[in-house]
Formats: structure tokens, sequence, C-alpha cells
């Protein structure tokens, strides 16, 4: 009976390689924590991350950006709640962690922009990616403007600068997302339909790379205890209120653009996140974040498996 298992388990990950690629990474950060976090302490994280977001914005197509005066309602309130609602929530979720660097991990989640994969998922799940384009990059520049004052209120305390961690998310997060959708916009049309699918391949395999090297350096700062029983309720709880959250948002709009706001708003990401807790609380602060990567990427990929099992059924009706 074991085996049978064994084989349905390999089918589902092949099925899903990019929750593949994360329980792989995350299994060698948790077994080789010593090289890796020596790179998370040697700013790997910014590297990686600057990687990442270079590569998705290569993937945003011009013309799903120019689709996005039809939703600029839908996409404005779920980057208005990505800066109010979602870092209340992870606040009110990290009460429930003793006081220390896993407290200030569990809330750097909710001040994260969108994760930048959410595009992916939404795209997987058949919803419109032109929102979730949107809602990535309103988020991401709120994020790096807002993100320092809000963690210092949050905080409550100044032990850190967030006229460094603007800098630093202005640096790894926002020149790198401006850099790829200029190169993406720059290509003429005719050239993109030529080489548009090997470019856009290449992108999505750099940036699946990325993420799962993303998920290694910050699964090798885990240092598993007692206290991550109640980091992991903390991050289940933030998890389950935000999908509400973005729940909320979709109501009464196309199910494409439903599925959209549900991902976006449900999946912050976990890289930047990660980041924000290293430059203000030093890399130990980052280690929570490990674990809700893996759960925010399986998450995604589950529920956009599940959306898209249910369009048939709606176009039946």
């Amino acid at each position: 009976m074991i085996i049978p298992g064994l084989t349905a388990v390999r089918r589902r990950l092949a099925a899903y390689p990019e929750l593949a690629a994360v329980l792989v990474a995350a299994a060698a950060g948790l077994l080789l924590p010593r090289p890796l976090s020596w790179l998370a302490s040697h700013q790997g994280i910014n590297l990686l991350l600057a990687v990442l977001v270079l590569a998705t914005a290569v993937t945003i197509d011009p013309d799903a950006l120019r689709r996005l005066a039809r939703a600029w309602r839908r996409v404005a309130a779920a980057v208005a709640a990505g800066v109010t609602v979602l870092p209340a929530l992870s606040w009110a979720a990290a009460q429930l962690v003793p006081a220390g660097p896993l407290r200030d991990g569990v809330l750097a989640a909710g001040l994260a922009p969108c994760e930048i994969a959410s595009v992916a998922t939404t795209a997987l799940a058949g919803g419109e990616a032109a929102v979730a384009a949107g809602v990535l990059i309103g988020s991401t520049l709120a994020s790096v403007l807002l993100a320092g004052p809000l963690l210092t209120l949050e905080a409550g305390r100044a032990s850190f600068s967030p006229g460094g961690v603007i800098a630093s998310l202005a640096l790894v997060v926002a020149l790198p997302l401006a850099a790829g959708i200029t190169l993406r916009c720059a290509v003429p049309p005719a050239a993109r339909l030529l080489a548009g699918d090997r470019a856009a391949a290449a992108a999505s395999r750099t940036a699946l790379a990325a993420v799962a090297a993303l998920v290694a350096l910050v699964a090798s700062e885990v240092q598993l205890s007692a206290g991550y029983a109640a980091v992991a309720g903390a991050l289940a709880l933030f998890g389950v209120a935000s999908a509400l959250v973005g729940r909320l948002l979709g109501l009464g709009s196309a199910r494409a653009t439903g599925s959209a706001l549900l991902l976006t708003t449900s999946m912050r990401d976990f890289a930047i996140a990660a980041a924000l807790a290293a430059a203000a609380f030093g890399p130990r602060a980052a280690a929570p974040l490990g674990l809700y990567g893996i759960a925010v990427l399986v998450w995604g990929t589950a529920a956009a498996g599940w959306l898209r099992g249910r369009e048939p059924a709606q176009q039946a009706v």
C-alpha cells in the first residue's frame, strides 16, 4: 500500500513543478543550513529577489497592462487593502507569538506586496492576468513607499531606519520591476510574436529557480523549536484572514477578476517580507517567512487548481 501511495504523490508533484521545487528547496534549507545561512547573511536574499522580480516583470504582457483600465477600481481597492487591512491582520496574528525575532517575522508578512508568483497562479486558475499584474505593480510600489514607516509604527520601536528599508526595497524590487517591464515593452510586437514563447519560458524557468533558491535560503534560518508551533498557528490565521479579504474584494466581479483578487490578496510575497524582516530586525527574523513561503505557494497552487476545476461546472449551469 505504501508504494502506490508514493507513486500518487510523485505524480501529483510532477503535475505541479513549482510545488515540487519549493518542497525540495525547503528540505535543502533545513538539512544544509550552514552554507545557505552564510549566503542569507551576505545579501543572498536581496540578490535572488532582484533576479526574481526582473524575470517576472519580463513575462508581463504589455497588452495585459492596457486592459487594466476596465478594472482599475478593483485593483485600487486591493492595493489599498494591502497597505491597511493586511498589516493590521499580521500585527494581530503576531501577538500570538512571544516577543522576539519570530514575532517580528510574522509581523512583516502583512507588509509585503502580493506574491510575484500570484500572477502565474492567476493564469493557472483561468483568472484575469491583467488584474493580477496591476495588483502586483501597485502593491509593490505601495510597499516600497510605506513598508518602512508602517513597520516602525507596528513594531513600536525605532531600532532601524525606515529610510533604509525603503532604499533596500527600491533597489531590489522597484528598479528590477521597472527594468523588466521596460525591456518587455521595448521589444517590437513582431519580434515579440516570434521569440515571445521562448523568452517567456526562459524567464519562467529563471523565476522558478529564484523562488526555489529563496525558499532554501530563508528555510536555512529556521531553527525548529516549540516556539514554531505558535508561529505556524499565527501564519495560518493570517493566511485564512487574508483569503477572506481577497474573497470580499472580488464579490460582484466577474469570475476571472474575482480569482485574481483572491490569489493576489491571499498570497503575500514571502521573499520581500523576508527582506523587510532581515533589514529591520536581522536575519533571524526572516526565519518564519520560510514557513510562510512554503505554505503560501502550496495554497496558491492548490487554490488555482480548484478555481480552474470550477469553471466548466459554472459554464454548464
